[in-house]
């Protein structure tokens, strides 16, 4: 279904998709024993944050005090974990003001973001919750070693106005073996200090369905898993049925008999590749390449393209999470009846 009354381009959501895709993963993770906390950043919608928390979730993941601001704004959301170190005197104001509002906990992998959080907590009512993030082989923020951990937490447990909650990792897929032994070590080590360790936050959607082999984790942090995509496609994560979030499109040329041009370009399908070959996956045309973008252009090519100006076709972006964040709205259908647009709340707002 191409849905002639929406213009293009227009980002569409199958809440039946979306739903299910939901009610599946939190199914596992039940199964399993595991808390579920699921990232906003994929959808931006309260709507579909609600929808996560009836299922079963224990609360959400944001990665800026803007996205969790949005998330409650609507309610029925009181539990909020934020994944990034926040530094700086109007971020640590706001995010005092958020939590008078929610049971909020953060992350801090270093020093000078604690004594920040420290000095601005120094002062509340409650204590805030804060989690030493580590790098247990993603390489991206997070102490290296388990003593740096040991370190972190035990400074935090001294701080006035601070909380030591536990430990939280973004991992590397297909290294759970690893991600246990690194989490397990350093839990240990900190207990032993006398400092308990309460929450060990995992997560990531490439690796959602070997959650449970990292035991020691008491939760899991998933965001693209709501809408899947190409990359997880790709990687044998879902299945093209299970990709609630396509991209429609026009064709508005077609030069060649083996190239077509729509009006997509990187300004909604993104330039994210994540190591793929092209920008997208067209639905019901395999045999076509989304081969390259320009800012409203997206060029598609195929031995015969066999397509008209005119013709819509739905496209699955490589990288949902960033789709989202492109338009103010996504069309809201459920198979094949449109529902009609829906604001993205969250979108677009730099903290």
């Amino acid at each position: 279904m191409t849905f002639p009354d929406i213009d293009t381009p227009a980002v569409l959501v199958d809440l039946d998709i979306a739903e299910a895709n939901i009610d599946r993963f939190q199914a596992h993770c039940d199964e399993y024993g595991l808390k579920l906390r699921p990232h906003i950043k994929t959808h931006k919608l309260p709507r579909l944050a609600q929808r996560q928390i009836q299922a079963g979730a224990i609360g959400i993941t944001c990665q800026k005090i803007s996205e969790a601001e949005a998330m409650i704004s609507e309610g029925g959301i009181d539990d909020v974990l934020i994944t990034f170190n926040i530094f700086g005197a109007d971020k640590l104001s706001r995010l005092k003001k958020l939590a008078q509002k929610v049971r909020l906990s953060v992350v801090a992998d270093n020093v000078a973001t604690i004594d920040g959080l420290a000095g601005t907590f120094c002062d509340a009512d409650v204590p805030l919750t804060v989690l030493v993030e580590c790098d247990t082989g993603g390489a991206r923020c997070g102490v290296t070693t388990c003593e740096a951990a040991a370190d972190l937490a035990t400074y935090i447990d001294g701080q006035t106005g601070l909380m030591f909650g536990g430990l939280m990792t973004y991992p590397p897929t297909g290294q759970e073996p690893a991600v246990q032994d690194w989490l397990t070590k350093a839990k240990k080590m900190i207990e032993a200090s006398g400092v308990p360790v309460s929450i060990i936050s995992n997560g990531g959607s490439p690796g959602m369905w070997q959650a449970q082999e990292v035991p020691v984790a008491t939760e899991y942090r998933i965001g693209t898993y709501v809408y899947n995509d190409r990359s997880l496609r790709d990687r044998g994560v879902c299945t093209w049925d299970d990709c609630a979030l396509s991209v429609l499109v026009t064709v508005i040329s077609v030069p060649s008999a083996g190239r077509a041009v729509v009006d997509a370009g990187t300004k909604v399908l993104t330039s994210d590749l994540l190591g793929l070959d092209g920008h997208g996956h067209v639905l019901g045309r395999p045999d076509i390449k989304v081969a390259g973008l320009s800012e409203e252009h997206g060029v598609l090519t195929a031995d015969d393209i066999n397509l008209n100006v005119g013709d819509r076709l739905r496209i699955v972006p490589n990288h949902v999470c960033v789709v989202s964040n492109m338009l103010d709205e996504v069309q809201l259908i459920r198979g094949e009846t449109a529902l009609g647009a829906s604001p993205v709340v969250a979108r677009g707002k730099v903290w």
